[in-house]
């Protein structure tokens, strides 16, 4: 049977096929690396807005396309962490270390979602709202 499925001995691809794409691990986007040097905490919803600095990130040759990608996608409309592991289909990990790297690079800032501990408490907005109503 020289027609069985399954790799061929002499075939040099036969972990790749063409439906596939190009396949690169996730370790491999952020060398291997878990955090950022700098270990920014980023929530999942923390937002991603580009700076001025990054009009043209594809100028800078030491940004890798992913890097590239986030600055792009950000500058069209700033995005959560969360989002951009979802648009660019990568695990939240690696985004969170290609963000911190554009972090330490000064590309892009992040807004991070308030406490729970810094909200006002909501009986002293209903007080608000009920002092406001008897005006």
């Amino acid at each position: 049977m020289t027609d069985a499925p399954g790799p061929h001995p002499g075939d040099a691809h036969h972990w790749f096929d063409d439906d596939a794409g190009p396949v690169v691990r996730p370790y491999a986007m952020t060398r291997g690396r878990t955090g950022s040097a700098t270990r920014h905490r980023l929530d999942l919803i923390a937002v991603v807005v580009p700076e001025p600095a990054a009009d043209d990130p594809g100028r800078d040759q030491s940004l890798s396309p992913e890097h590239v990608e986030i600055v792009e996608r950000c500058a069209e409309c700033p995005r959560s962490v969360a989002e951009l592991a979802a648009d660019m289909d990568l695990p939240v990990g690696v985004i969170r270390v290609l963000v911190g790297d554009l972090l330490d690079e000064e590309l892009v800032h992040v807004t991070r979602p308030v406490p729970p501990a810094e909200l006002p408490d909501v009986s002293i907005l209903r007080e608000v709202i009920n002092g406001l109503r008897a005006l």
